[in-house]
């Protein structure tokens, strides 16, 4: 099949869309999407994290990198074999489409991406030192992303997170 694969499409018999099998590449209209799809294990990767923003530069990415293609572009969904056109703009309403899309949307329970720049998460141990913002990773479980150091912990932001892919 050629070009995107409209969101009403899906499911129906295709082989669903999921973290193991899936690297995913969002255009620079889905930002807020790409720290939803990480929190649910997709390796995820944000045109603007790269300084990407031409439709020709995006549609080499994805192949090169063979990661299938989001975007709300539909010339360039057209272009991009195996491309997710999403039409909503609000996060909430992209998660939907995602899902009639056949994409497996389960936050996990150990994260995996970190949210900011898609790097690889390693748990923080017990006894580790973390700045007075954080819990106490004695007390909470924590994560630091090893490319940019940023600390996740299962919060209030996780919590609406997962509420909005629920």
């Amino acid at each position: 099949m050629t070009g995107g694969v409209p969101t009403g499409e899906g499911g129906g018999g295709e082989t669903p869309i999921r973290p193991e099998t899936d690297r995913l590449l969002l255009d620079v209209m889905l930002g807020t999407l790409a720290v939803y799809l990480r929190v649910c294990g997709y390796d995820t990767a944000y045109a603007l994290d790269r300084g990407i923003e031409s439709d020709d530069r995006l549609a080499a990415l994805a192949e090169a990198e063979r990661r299938r293609l989001l975007t709300r572009d539909v010339e360039l969904a057209d272009r991009v074999e195996g491309a997710i056109l999403l039409t909503e703009r609000d996060v909430e309403a992209q998660v939907a489409e995602l899902r009639r899309a056949g994409v497996e949307l389960t936050p996990e329970e150990e994260p995996s991406y970190c949210g900011r720049c898609n790097g690889r998460l390693r748990e923080v141990p017990p006894d580790a030192d973390t700045p007075e913002y954080s819990p106490d990773p004695d007390e909470t479980d924590c994560w630091r992303c090893r490319s940019c150091g940023q600390l996740f912990w299962k919060g209030s932001h996780y919590e609406r997170m997962t509420s909005v892919l629920s």
